[in-house]
């Protein structure tokens, strides 16, 4: 494993030290709760501060249990594909390159028949882009 701290030095002279975070799947942490299962996260921030951020991980035929959202979350699908559910219960196919926003309080549910891998990013007042078309 990397030293966490990687030196890069800047154009000003000026030396820099990033911190890299290893999210990798060896690191997860097993999700059980709200009937979840094949589930896991990785904890990218602690949830101390604005916004809370986790790597989310499903195997085959992984579900993260209906539970409502603590916070605005937004679900961001990074790798693989599976469904979303919210409070309506419909089921929504996802993807890479596909995001689900969840409000503050909203029962939802995700699930995935062959694998998916998501950032979920967990903030009050989070406020989604959306576009036309």
């Amino acid at each position: 494993m990397s030293d966490p701290k990687e030196t890069v030095r800047r154009g000003s002279g000026k030396i820099a030290r990033l911190k890299v975070l290893d999210f990798s799947a060896d690191r997860s942490l097993a999700i059980s709760g709200f009937g979840s299962r094949a589930a896991s996260a990785v904890p990218l921030t602690l949830p101390a501060g604005d916004a809370h951020v986790v790597c989310l991980r499903l195997g085959a035929g992984g579900l993260l249990g209906r539970h409502p959202a603590s916070v605005d979350q937004l679900f961001v699908v990074v790798d693989g594909a599976g469904w979303a559910k919210g409070a309506d219960g419909e089921r929504i196919p996802v993807s890479a390159g596909t995001a689900i926003h969840w409000d503050a309080g909203e029962e939802h549910e995700s699930g995935s028949d062959s694998g998916l891998t998501a950032i979920v990013v967990e903030s009050e007042g989070l406020v989604p882009h959306l576009r036309d078309g």
